[in-house]
């Protein structure tokens, strides 16, 4: 969870009340603010944090180091379970293939990355060619959360529900297992007393970079809507670094 989303001015929705969450209209206006932004700015400044650019801050460098744990907690938890080469995965939310990337280098079957970001989906794709990945075997494309479709071994979407309060976030939790044949994995920034306090002192200091909402979650909602699907938690884990808060959670078919 980044401190650019954290302590931003217009998070003003709480984890957990879903009173507050954003109509059908505000919910389609809201997607459309985080797609122009990763489509622009964004991308610019999260491209030179999702890589080996000196071009970046402290804060920056501490977000790149906590989400790199997190996709490292995911790649080995996924080789403990093996078989990579007869699974089949979906990385919702893939950014420029911070996942992806490493994961067919495993010798992943077959690998749907899929973002809302169009330029993010075509800096995923350099990055595979550059790599010299097979595409047949990694194939990209830019979707939202909501049309993704298919049946999959196994479903990841990580760092991705920053953009999603509560109720929406469960929805889509409940979603993303209906693709998933055997495993799901998602992350999310947890809802704690600290980080509600940190997104208070965000609504007093305005700043012009800050043009997407941030929301934490309340654990014990993704959990249930995991199980509404026919899921069981397996394990979970919290990576941190400075200004980065994620809570990483496996769930498999019960």
């Amino acid at each position: 969870m980044a401190p650019e989303q954290l302590l931003d001015n217009t998070s003003q929705t709480d984890a957990g009340a879903t009173a507050n969450a954003p109509t059908p209209s505000a919910k389609d206006s809201e997607k459309s603010v985080v797609e122009a932004y990763f489509n622009s700015t964004g991308f610019d400044r999260w491209n030179r944090i999702y890589s080996d650019s000196e071009d970046v801050n402290k804060v920056q460098r501490n977000i790149r180091i906590g989400h790199q744990k997190t996709v490292d907690q995911v790649l080995a938890w996924l080789q403990e379970e093996g078989n990579l080469a007869e699974r089949s995965f979906c990385d919702a939310g893939c950014g420029v293939g911070s996942l992806s990337l490493p994961l067919a280098a495993l010798g992943a079957g077959s690998i749907q990355a899929s973002d809302l970001s169009e330029a993010m989906v075509n800096e995923a794709s350099r990055r595979a060619t550059e790599q010299g990945i097979d595409p047949a075997r990694l194939q990209f494309s830019a979707s939202d959360l909501e049309s993704l479709e298919g049946r999959y071994d196994t479903v990841i979407c990580l760092d991705v529900f920053i953009h999603y309060p509560q109720e929406p976030a469960e929805q889509m939790v409940e979603h993303l297992a209906s693709l998933a044949e055997r495993r799901l994995l998602v992350s999310f920034a947890p809802y704690t007393p600290l980080l509600a306090v940190l997104k208070r002192i965000g609504e007093l200091f305005p700043g012009p970079s800050k043009t997407t909402r941030a929301y934490t979650l309340r654990e014990s909602g993704i959990v249930a809507a995991a199980e509404r699907r026919g899921f069981r938690l397996v394990r979970r884990s919290l990576n941190q670094a400075p200004f980065y808060f994620s809570r990483l959670i496996e769930f498999e078919r019960a």
